[in-house]
């Protein structure tokens, strides 16, 4: 008497293309470095909108001397920390990207917050030089508006790409 096996055959597994693999405990380093970046740069974010307000809130002469001081010891060391842990977002997101299978440019989710690291690195440098003019007295500090627009657009940006971590959603570029 023959018995046959009823073992279920698997269909071939897709191969996970990565451009380079690497080892799991740097790829680990790499993530929590991701994901501390991020979480620096919101709390940036939230710090500069917080000192913003404050500074709003205040009347007249006050308001003045709250911007200037907010402007000298501040914002300016503030959008620079956000532009080094915007940078280091960037880098690490990219590298992750490119040693696991969700790649740079595979998935859509992974692709927008590619374009939305991008965009709020970008708008730092460009709000930087208005900043700076006002530590220097080039710029009246009568409003400082755009530093909360900044941080409260980068806010916006971030938690939506934190969303799109979570969820992952849309699916592959290409099929």
């Amino acid at each position: 008497m023959t018995t046959l096996s009823t073992t279920p055959t698997t269909p071939p597994q897709r191969a996970r293309r990565v451009l380079w693999s690497i080892p799991v405990r740097l790829r680990k380093s790499i993530l929590v470095t991701h994901v501390a970046s991020a979480g620096a740069w919101i709390g940036i974010d939230v710090i500069s909108i917080v000192l913003v307000a404050i500074g709003w809130a205040r009347a007249g002469q006050d308001r003045t001397t709250v911007y200037r001081a907010l402007a000298d010891f501040f914002v300016v060391p503030l959008l620079l920390s956000a532009l080094i842990a915007g940078t280091i977002c960037l880098l690490t997101g990219a590298l992750l990207g490119l040693a696991t299978k969700w790649g740079l440019v595979r998935y859509w989710w992974v692709a927008v917050k590619l374009v939305l690291n991008v965009i709020a690195c970008a708008m730092m440098p460009a709000f930087l030089g208005p900043v700076t003019e006002l530590t220097t007295g080039e710029q009246p500090l009568q409003d400082i508006w755009f530093v909360s627009f900044l941080a409260a657009t980068a806010l916006a940006l971030l938690s939506f790409a934190m969303v799109l971590s979570v969820f992952k959603p849309w699916g592959r570029v290409r099929k």
